[in-house]
């Protein structure tokens, strides 16, 4: 067995990867750390302007990125995603399914299409993207890098209001595991990564751009949830970028459906 020098472990320069919702918290985080690591970094976002001032600052470092507007949940739009990548960068070797929304709705005040529009986004937004890019990887025939983003709601219920988007998380845990025995033949590997609570831009414009759930003190919430980990602070989008970059790598060659939690200890609790 040929052992890869440890100078080459997180090396991608040869890579191409997309990651969706990739301009803003999280997939900042994912984006950053694979194109520091050589990758080329297609970044698939519904607003191509965000998206584009990320590739803008990053390739200023010498980084290679693209921009491609992207709604997770059209088919037609992912179908475009892969073809633009292609033709950009002559094949993809990495997805990181980071899309996702999260608006906090109690189910009595949850309307069909609230919970229709999250499971679309969340759930059918990773189909879409593990059938096409793997496709894709299949007709490449070197393998592949597949990591969806789930959620500790994957696992445990963080909080009031997210009933969609729990049943979402859950979901995309489930398609992670069975797609990894689908793919594992063609030396695919697909895992997951758990975020805990995450500090970034869109949860503090969400916060205060939408009104809590009735009955719900969103400052108590936070308190609680706070007092329950152990390592004392909210996460950062680094803390997960660094893991997308081992799941991305050689690090983590004999590993698939596996998920990985990264939460500050708060499931322990």
């Amino acid at each position: 067995m040929d052992i890869v020098p440890v100078n080459k472990l997180l090396d991608l320069s040869s890579k191409t990867a997309i990651v969706t919702g990739g301009a803003l918290g999280i997939g900042h985080g994912i984006t950053y750390r694979l194109a520091e690591a050589g990758a080329n970094v297609v970044i698939a976002n519904r607003t191509k302007e965000e998206a584009d001032k990320v590739v803008t600052e990053l390739s200023g470092k010498g980084w290679h990125l693209l921009a491609v507007r992207t709604d997770v949940s059209v088919e037609a739009d992912v179908k475009t995603l892969v073809d633009e990548t292609v033709k950009n960068f002559g094949s993809i070797d990495i997805l990181v399914n980071n899309a996702g929304i999260y608006p906090s709705i109690p189910v009595h005040q949850m309307t069909l299409e609230e919970f229709d529009k999250v499971l679309s986004v969340n759930l059918k937004g990773v189909f879409l993207t593990v059938k096409y890019v793997s496709e894709q990887m299949i007709k490449q025939g070197k393998g592949g890098k597949i990591i969806n983003v789930t959620s500790i709601d994957a696992l445990h219920p963080s909080s009031i209001g997210l009933a969609h988007y729990d049943a979402s998380k859950h979901g995309v845990w489930g398609f992670t595991k069975n797609v990894a025995l689908e793919l594992s033949p063609h030396k695919i590997t697909v895992n997951a990564i758990a975020p805990g609570g995450i500090v970034t831009e869109g949860t503090k414009r969400l916060q205060a751009s939408a009104p809590p759930p009735q009955g719900v003190d969103m400052n108590k919430m936070m308190e609680a949830f706070l007092a329950k980990i152990p390592m004392h602070r909210m996460g950062e989008p680094d803390d997960i970028g660094k893991v997308a970059l081992f799941l991305a790598s050689e690090m983590s060659s004999y590993m698939t459906g596996s998920q990985i939690i990264v939460d500050g200890g708060v499931l322990l609790s």
